[in-house]
């Protein structure tokens, strides 16, 4: 019999997958209506305010820890958050939504080579045969699935940006095993705080060089739905989730992205999923699947 707790869980988690999956669609819904660094600064600054309001206890509380470990705190709110994001939504001008979810979620195993680098964890035989389907997997959908591409080292720039976003993504989320033992929201506040700071000159660059393009209204509102959705709805049912089942078994949820910013950019953007988006995908989530497979069994 599957508990409350798991069922609870599950939708938790499947919810918050969804939302990320969700965000692939709306980069490329953002082309036209409002500039990368404009979703970026408004985003963080939406998320800020929100929480201002609902995790003031938790800030106030925390802060004597958090005020402590600020370094740290500004380093994975810039890189995790804000470069992620920057790069994230520029990818969206020159990649398809398919691309972005397929590549945000070799993200597990980027993490898991990034361990091995700079901790020096275990990659057993199974992790390793995952590991290395799924970066078959992102070779693929990079190149086209065109071995002339390939023979030729040619990658779409989209794709070249989103890989540099995981890669970063994969290093915040092993800086932030590391972070302070404070609650979650505190914890999420000072590093959205820090996001919207690190994006504001991001946003003078980008419109001191092609100018300042008022976002359209179709522009709020789409990064008003990133604000309450992947930015803050996402990230506090993910930890709804992690408190019920623990961490080890919530990771695994993050297998979803890719399937669910597929689909949805089939229904939503009409995209068409070619056969070499069908088999990198199955090579990127069968390699996660034996990565996690093959993780040393350790008690949540």
């Amino acid at each position: 019999m599957i508990g409350n707790d798991q069922l609870r869980a599950c939708f938790f988690l499947t919810v918050a997958t969804l939302c990320w999956g969700l965000n692939a669609n709306f980069a490329r819904l953002a082309v036209d209506e409002i500039s990368p660094m404009q979703v970026v600064t408004f985003r963080w600054l939406g998320v800020v305010l929100i929480l201002l309001v609902f995790a003031r206890d938790n800030i106030q509380r925390d802060w004597p820890i958090l005020r402590r470990h600020l370094p740290f705190l500004a380093l994975m709110g810039g890189c995790g958050f804000t470069m992620f994001n920057a790069l994230f939504y520029v990818a969206g001008h020159h990649t398809s939504a398919i691309n972005i979810g397929i590549l945000q979620g070799a993200v597990p195993v980027f993490v898991l080579i990034g361990g091995f680098i700079a901790f020096g964890q275990r990659i057993g035989a199974l992790q390793a045969l995952g590991v290395t389907l799924t970066l078959l997997g992102v070779v693929i959908v990079a190149t086209g699935g065109s071995l002339q591409q390939l023979s030729s080292f040619s990658i779409n720039r989209g794709d070249f940006f989103m890989l540099i976003a995981c890669l970063i993504y994969a290093v915040y989320s092993l800086g932030l095993s590391k972070g302070p033992k404070v609650s979650s929201l505190g914890l999420f506040a000072v590093m959205a705080f820090v996001a919207w700071l690190v994006s504001l000159p991001l946003v003078a660059v980008e419109t001191w060089i092609v100018g300042w393009q008022p976002p359209t209204t179709k522009g709020w509102i789409i990064v008003a739905l990133i604000t309450l959705l992947p930015s803050l709805l996402a990230q506090l049912f993910f930890i709804f989730g992690v408190k019920l089942i623990g961490p080890a078994r919530a990771g695994t949820f993050y297998n979803l992205v890719p399937v669910f910013a597929s689909i949805l950019a089939v229904v939503i953007l009409r995209e068409v999923f070619e056969t070499y988006h069908a088999l990198s995908l199955m090579l990127v989530l069968g390699g996660i699947w034996l990565s996690e497979k093959g993780k040393p069994k350790l008690a949540d």
